[in-house]
């Protein structure tokens, strides 16, 4: 009887199973890391696109961020009080300068209150009708203070609020995705600079210590209370012939 030949076929099966258990390690041990990393932060946007999104509003003007509405609500709070106390240098005031700077300040915020309320009113943003503590309080230290005294306050005080207000409004400005906001920003701009500058040329202006004051409180103008939007300011269109 012949010997019967030896079959090779289960040597070969072993090897191509070997191999294919191999290459499913590998896929696995390449495609663990990445089932891992799926989970976190993306590091080129630690904040995260999705937190980004739920703080974004579509309108038909553009996008509307978070910190397009706090602007809208802030133009509003600095006219609530930087327009009273431009009537109190109008009334207090001891040297021409100074009540011509408080005619700007009326004069301003009267035009800019318009349109920040037309602005309000086309993106859905409620707004305050009383200024914030802080503002209280400065008017408060104004309508207590008398003659020349009042004429260094109503200086100081109006000059460091719009220093702060300043670099925010180009910030804004410079990254609003909003073309209501952008011109708003644009009319803020141009309001708070024209007060910047009447405000300097009354002669009272500290710029030492405003040097000192805005680097101690970098921060802009406080940050505005919570608005119920059942108490928002009914906003209609300007009066005729407002542009």
């Amino acid at each position: 009887m012949r010997p019967r030949p030896r079959i090779q076929g289960r040597g070969i099966f072993t090897g191509t199973g070997l191999i294919v258990t191999a290459l499913a390690a590998t896929a696995v041990a390449l495609l663990v890391p990445l089932w891992a990393y799926a989970g976190r932060p993306n590091a080129a946007d630690p904040a995260g696109a999705s937190t980004l999104s739920a703080q974004t509003v579509t309108t038909p003007y553009g996008p509307l961020s978070a910190q397009d509405r706090d602007f809208v609500t802030k133009v509003r709070l600095a006219g609530l009080w930087e327009l009273p106390a431009g009537q109190l240098a109008l009334r207090k005031g001891t040297t021409p300068a100074v009540r011509e700077a408080g005619r700007h300040l009326v004069d301003g915020h009267t035009s800019l209150d318009t349109h920040v309320r037309l602005v309000a009113g086309r993106l859905g943003v409620p707004l305050p009708n009383e200024p914030n503590a802080q503002q209280k309080q400065w008017l408060d230290t104004l309508e207590s203070a008398q003659g020349q005294d009042f004429d260094r306050k109503f200086t100081g005080i109006l000059r460091l609020a719009h220093g702060r207000v300043f670099s925010l409004v180009a910030q804004v400005r410079a990254g609003t995705q909003n073309s209501l906001v952008r011109d708003l920003a644009d009319d803020a701009n141009t309001t708070v600079l024209d007060h910047i500058k009447i405000l300097e040329a009354t002669g009272y202006v500290d710029f030492s210590a405003l040097a000192r004051d805005l680097a101690a409180s970098p921060s802009p103008v406080p940050p505005p209370p919570a608005v119920d939007p059942s108490a928002a300011v009914p906003v209609g269109p300007p009066p005729s012939g407002t542009p």
